[in-house]
């Protein structure tokens, strides 16, 4: 439900956004669009950029709480919420442990594996992998992976062996931590939470060979499908287990989870994304406006959930 809550009574409000991952220009965009929602709803809300400002100046400042708008590493793995914490400033979005979880793809999908959660089976990969072996146990297509990376970023698909060796390559020069994940054909999906429930399922089309960089924020070509045309229980079935798997990895607040479905109807959760995107292209906003949450309502709503630990 959207707050009513005097706007001042949230005090100074830092909105950390930019920072120094590869994620860097998406959030850039994303914050300028939550700076702007914040300072129209009449929040005394001000722009800060970690890469150019040390968070020493959050105290010195005297903001009163952050909203964070950092995509990637230095930001969405756990590494700003701890300074946060540690200077006892509320923070919107998950804590430390989920946070650092979340953005390492291979452990997710360890505790997700662990607690009966379907996800695509997966292997990592390294300089010294036997990259025949990984096709013969995981099969074709394949999708390869920067384990803490986000947007697709270093991500590649590969329909034949010989594209293995150089998939993990190019997800290496982002990442030491590589992982090869069985391709689920089928339809995907993105299930947007927001304080404690799932929103409406968006269904992602897109001509390119998979949901890369240049469908979620450049192409005029992706579609979103929201409503997402499933029958009304088998949306509420995938969303149960969006909703889990984000609560599993400790999760709270606001976040995403994507889901793969099969040809069979069942669901395979991707990844958490505990920072969303949102820019004009971004899918939370997209969910929130399917159940008549404007961008500003939605911004507060995610503001009013900031806390400490």
């Amino acid at each position: 439900m959207t707050t009513k809550r005097d706007p001042r009574s949230y005090g100074k409000v830092a909105v950390l956004f930019g920072g120094r991952s590869a994620e860097r220009d998406v959030s850039l965009k994303s914050g300028a669009m939550v700076l702007a929602a914040l300072k129209a709803r009449g929040v005394d809300a001000h722009a800060f950029d970690p890469r150019d400002h040390g968070l020493d100046q959050l105290i010195a400042q005297r903001f009163d709480r952050v909203f964070i708008a950092l995509h990637g590493r230095f930001g969405e793995d756990g590494t700003v919420q701890g300074a946060l914490e540690y200077l006892g400033l509320p923070y919107t979005g998950s804590g430390v442990m989920a946070s650092a979880i979340a953005m390492d793809k291979w452990r997710t999908k360890l505790l997700w594996q662990a607690a009966g959660i379907s996800t695509p089976p997966y292997e990592r990969l390294t300089a010294t992998t036997d990259f025949d072996a990984v096709v013969r146990k995981l099969g074709l297509p394949i999708m390869v992976k920067p384990a803490r990376e986000g947007s697709s970023i270093g991500m590649s698909k590969v329909d034949r062996a010989e594209q293995l060796q150089p998939a993990f390559e190019l997800a290496a020069r982002h990442d030491a931590f590589v992982i090869a994940e069985q391709f689920v054909t089928g339809a995907e999906y993105t299930a947007a939470i927001l304080n404690g429930r799932p929103l409406p399922l968006i269904k992602l089309e897109t001509p390119r060979v998979f949901y890369d960089y240049e469908a979620k924020y450049l192409a005029n070509d992706t579609r979103y499908i929201c409503p997402c045309g499933l029958a009304a229980d088998a949306e509420q079935r995938i969303q149960a287990v969006a909703l889990d798997g984000f609560r599993l990895v400790g999760c709270d607040g606001w976040g995403r989870v994507d889901v793969m479905v099969d040809r069979a109807g069942t669901p395979y959760l991707l990844e958490v994304n505990t920072v969303p995107g949102m820019t004009d292209h971004s899918l939370v906003p997209m969910a929130a406006r399917a159940v008549g949450i404007a961008f500003e309502d939605l911004v507060l709503e995610i503001l009013e959930s900031a806390h400490v630990g």
